[in-house]
């Protein structure tokens, strides 16, 4: 009986693990509340058939998959239709304008000045006369644009110029050799051990982590107790 449990509580940690994986990559405050529901109802329809070991793994499968199919549907449906999206997702609202606190909008959302200081606090404001825009979007979460005084200062307005970064590309984890990156870099494998050679390094074994920097400067990181700050040693 026991192993048997053990068993569906697999089958069905694997099937939930799929089709939230199917569903796509958000962060869960960033979810809508259908995707909320959603996942909600999956993971409790999950349970029952864990539960009831007399009913075959069919109907706790056909519930979960029913779910996923309308989750896909309604977001592909959303994807095409801007007021089915509204109505799913729902739509940002702007709760302070130019330094004033929109008050209708505010009291239509149930949203309170208290919750508003908060947002704002997150996001390193005190004071709402220094706010241009600030939205309430759909997930819940706060955006707020300042205004121009206290924006932080960019390359373009001190009319500077800068090349395209490269994003980081990580070579060595736990002393596993990412080949496909290594590849990427431009390197064969004597080209790599060459690099560790260079900086004393006698195994990737003794890499905690190595990587190429956005300005492919190589970096790396040796496993304790050898384990060392990060060097900027060499660009490719």
């Amino acid at each position: 009986m026991l192993l048997r449990i053990a068993l569906r509580t697999v089958f069905f940690y694997l099937a939930v693990v799929i089709i939230m994986r199917i569903m796509g990559k958000r962060e869960i405050g960033n979810i809508s509340p259908f995707d909320l529901v959603i996942s909600i109802m999956i993971a409790e329809l999950a349970v029952l058939p864990i539960e009831n070991t007399d009913k075959p793994l069919l109907q706790g499968v056909v519930p979960l998959i029913v779910l996923l199919c309308l989750e896909m549907l309604l977001s592909y449906a959303a994807l095409k239709s801007e007021t089915i999206r509204a109505v799913v997702n729902g739509r940002p609202s702007v709760v302070v304008v130019k330094g004033k606190i929109m008050e209708a909008e505010m009291r239509k959302l149930r949203y309170n000045i208290n919750d508003l200081l908060m947002g704002l606090r997150n996001k390193g404001i005190v004071d709402v006369a220094e706010v241009e825009y600030a939205v309430l979007e759909p997930s819940g979460t706060l955006s707020v644009i300042a205004i121009a005084e206290k924006r932080p200062v960019t390359l373009s307005d001190l009319e500077l110029s800068k090349e395209p970064e490269e994003l980081p590309l990580t070579l060595v984890t736990d002393g596993r050799v990412h080949w496909d990156m290594v590849q990427k870099v431009g390197w064969d494998r004597d080209a790599f051990y060459q690099r560790l050679d260079a900086h004393g390094i006698p195994s990737s074994g003794n890499v905690l982590f190595a990587y190429l920097d956005a300005e492919r400067n190589f970096k790396f990181q040796l496993q304790e107790p050898s384990g060392r700050k990060m060097e900027n040693v060499a660009k490719t």
